[in-house]
């Protein structure tokens, strides 16, 4: 069901920079939380990198629909996520 609603969705590169800055960002910021929270995660960047890397999931998922459009917006969100986690790790040294 959900995949048939999925499928309906507006081939638009505007619509996949929204999914692919939405969905990680979610990710982040409970992973962010579990990170101040506890203190033996505190180092694990590689959970950042892992909520960024969930956009290859959908980005892969839209590429077989053949809503190409949306898929580009997923990479060009992926990248600016990747610029600021570069960013972040560059502040943190």
């Amino acid at each position: 069901m959900i995949k048939h609603r999925l499928a309906a969705v507006k081939n638009s590169v505007f619509i996949g920079l929204g999914i692919g800055i939405l969905v990680p960002g979610i990710l982040l910021s409970i992973v962010w939380y579990l990170m101040q929270k506890f203190e033996y995660l505190a180092k694990a960047d590689l959970l950042l990198i892992g909520c960024i890397a969930v956009n290859a999931v959908f980005m892969h998922y839209f590429f077989k629909l053949n809503k190409d459009n949306i898929g580009r917006g997923i990479i060009s969100a992926t990248f600016l996520w990747a610029f600021a986690f570069f960013f972040y790790k560059i502040n943190r040294s």
